[in-house]
């Protein structure tokens, strides 16, 4: 096998018989001298004309190329170590199948439903504008990440294994080509059955998932102190060696109940904005340089990023073409999200931009202490959905408009999966929040030509960027008060999407299996 770099043309890239000839270019030999082209690396490059850039591995004629193994070492963990895991997000998840990897017996207490009656709920909500406060776009199984395209991509690749990560995606389902991709995405409407899967695995090697528990308090040991469990609303309780509390940014109950208790909590900066909607083809001329590229590259995608008055102003979760999805948790709330299917089909692409946000800014929120910013947050979505008109409804204006003072009287079509109302975003935004998007779309505008313009839209509130609270842990993993417990992922302070969140979970595990092995 000989590793080899080549810079392909999409043509090249989607068709064997021409990849095979430039690795023949590429080692100097002949292309009937290579018997198998193995991509292990992708990225799709537009600055200089549009190329893919690659690492392959190249076997020659006569050698054999094996299939990577994509299965795990899983243990039956029947009678293993209970450990409590809160939360059937990436992070409760992987913290899971890594615990059946460790003989460990992973409990999972999920307050939402199972994939796929969880989607029926999402159905209804979007029917009636009603939300279900446990069984929504952001509470069930997989949590948040199941309905946001399943985007693999993150900047965490020194808290953990990434490819580890991938491997298990791969294992249950996914397609193989997200082990490539510098930019992997699985899709919505996949991300149910392989979750599903996950699932059969976790219990399949004696591991529980009990849903429908919505932790209302923790179990401590009357001897130690530890927390060794959780109490849920209906009454029953879940114990074992350790509590893993993966349970998402949109979990604010879980942060009551420690600024009820006294329990340490940190406010932690996040960031609040909209989604913007274009035109695909729009996005695709842009970053493509024109509408003359070939029809075998993917719907274009972009990141951008700015700074206003010391604000940071970033694209957020962005979705090619995808579609808008209201995204809150509980009745006179108002949160949109992005997702896309798998193929990327939809004619509109969307993104979040959004401003970052610390307590300085929001002096008037002092008086809540640690809670200042979740305060913050709960007011402005509050605000939005009262502006629209409640029900889900999203307000909505055009991106020009709104960045020169007009009104919201002229629409364009949107792809949200709901009702839009046209409301001036001066009205429901922050002063500041406001101010500096005006000045991000602006400079966005010079960055790529085109983005600027009246056929884009923008729909409010994009505010569930990150969770706007840390619940502290020691290098050792443990909350500083609440020993046995083992705060994760998203909604801890800890990760920023899927696969952040996953590696967390699995390092998490790893910390408790150290605790157990210590006995300490």
């Amino acid at each position: 096998m000989k590793p080899i770099e080549l810079n392909l043309t999409p043509e090249e890239y989607c068709n064997g018989h021409l990849l095979k000839e430039a690795a023949a270019r590429s080692l100097g030999i002949a292309p009937a001298g290579i018997g198998h082209v193995e991509v292990v690396r992708r990225s799709l490059d537009s600055r200089r004309g549009i190329r893919y850039r690659c690492q392959a591995e190249v076997y020659l004629a006569g050698e054999t190329f094996l299939p990577p193994d994509y299965r795990s070492p899983y243990r039956d963990s029947r009678n293993g170590q209970p450990v409590v895991i809160v939360g059937a997000g990436p992070a409760g998840l992987f913290a899971a199948l890594h615990a059946l990897e460790l003989g460990l017996k992973p409990v999972i207490v999920e307050r939402g439903k199972a994939v796929d009656e969880r989607r029926k709920d999402i159905t209804q909500m979007v029917r009636s504008g009603s939300v279900d406060c446990d069984s929504n776009w952001c509470f069930g199984e997989g949590g948040a990440g199941t309905y946001s395209d399943g985007k693999l991509y993150t900047r965490s690749t020194k808290r953990g294994n990434v490819a580890e990560v991938m491997k298990k995606f791969v294992e249950h389902g996914a397609d193989p080509k997200i082990t490539i991709d510098a930019h992997a995405h699985i899709g919505t409407d996949r991300l149910s059955g392989i979750i599903a899967r996950m699932r059969a695995t976790i219990e399949g090697y004696g591991g529980e998932i009990h849903f429908g528990q919505r932790v209302t308090d923790l179990v401590a040991d009357t001897a130690s102190g530890r927390i060794k469990g959780v109490r849920c609303a209906g009454g029953d309780s879940f114990e074992g060696c350790a509590v893993l509390l993966a349970t998402g940014h949109s979990a604010r109950d879980i942060y009551d109940l420690f600024s009820r208790k006294g329990w340490m909590l940190e406010a932690k900066p996040f960031a609040i904005g909209v989604r913007v909607e274009h035109p695909q083809r729009l996005i695709d001329d842009i970053q493509y340089h024109g509408p003359k590229h070939s029809p075998l590259l993917p719907p274009a995608a972009y990141s951008l990023t700015t700074q206003v008055d010391g604000h940071g102003v970033f694209s957020f979760c962005m979705c090619p073409g995808g579609i808008i999805v209201p995204a809150a948790t509980a009745d006179g709330e108002q949160v949109v999200n992005g997702m896309s299917n798998a193929s990327r089909s939809s004619a509109f692409a969307n993104s979040g931009i959004a401003v970052t946000v610390s307590p300085a800014d929001v002096p008037e929120y002092s008086q809540y202490g640690e809670l200042a910013l979740l305060r913050f947050q709960q007011d402005v979505e509050r605000r939005t959905a009262a502006a629209a008109g409640g029900g889900l409804k999203a307000p909505c204006q055009r991106l020009t408009d709104f960045c020169e003072g007009k009104g919201a009287s002229r629409l364009n079509r949107t792809n949200y999966m709901g009702q839009t109302v046209g409301v001036g975003l001066d009205e429901v935004l922050p002063t500041f929040v406001a101010r500096c998007l005006k000045q991000g779309f602006r400079d966005f505008g010079r960055k790529m030509r085109g983005f600027y313009t009246d056929q884009a839209t923008l729909l409010a509130v994009e505010s569930r960027t990150s969770s706007p609270l840390r619940i502290p842990r020691g290098d050792d993993g443990q909350h500083p008060q609440l020993r046995g417990l083992y705060p994760c992922g998203e909604g801890a302070g800890y990760a920023g999407g899927i696969v952040s969140s996953a590696m967390d979970g699995i390092r998490m595990i790893d910390l408790i299996a150290k605790r157990e092995q210590q006995g300490s």
